[in-house]
């Protein structure tokens, strides 16, 4: 069975091309969500997973109206894949369900693989570059060595709560179990 997902960001916009370019495809069934592509719950998307079976294709205009990213639409067709059905982008002329189809895809999985491991790289090089200047990174501490001090003299002679230097400082308690 051929499904179709169509997806808008915002009632303002119209499904209708969307939907009559997926019967055209030949979408048996259309599954349609309107809301924007960085929502994490898509409702009729979920739906369309839960109804696809083995040998059925997921039929989709363009496949941004699938996928905030393209890690995300790698992870998407990946459980359509696992589910034995197959993905057809119209836009992109990608084809699961041909050979040709996921050389396409696969040379897509390998692009977002180098972006990811590229941006990893980038990362670690600026960080590396930020400690030579002398940058340690991260969040300033919430308490100088010499207020660290005062909280172990308070405890130490005092006697004081936890909860109650933790006050005085205007910290959490946490903090105050890490000086100690």
């Amino acid at each position: 069975m051929i499904l179709g997902y169509a997806r808008v960001s915002t009632a303002d916009q119209q499904l209708d091309s969307q939907r009559d370019a997926l019967s055209t495809a030949g979408a048996e069934r259309i599954f349609a969500d309107t809301i924007t592509g960085t929502a994490r719950t898509r409702p009729e998307l979920d739906q369309l997973m839960r109804q696809l079976r083995p040998g059925d294709v997921v039929v989709v205009t363009k496949y941004d109206r699938l996928a905030r990213s393209l890690k995300d639409l790698l992870d998407i067709v990946e459980q359509i894949k696992a589910q034995g059905a197959g993905f057809r982008s119209l836009a992109e002329d990608i084809d699961t369900t041909t050979p040709a189809g996921r050389l396409v895809f696969h040379v897509f999985a390998s692009i977002a693989q180098f972006e990811r491991e590229r941006i990893t790289e980038r990362t670690r090089e600026g960080l590396e570059a930020a400690r030579r200047r002398g940058r340690i990174g991260g969040r300033p501490h919430a308490l100088s060595p010499a207020q660290k001090i005062e909280v172990k003299r308070m405890r130490d002679e005092e006697l004081r709560p936890l909860p109650e230097i933790a006050a005085l400082f205007k910290v959490s308690t946490k903090t105050i179990r890490r000086v100690m």
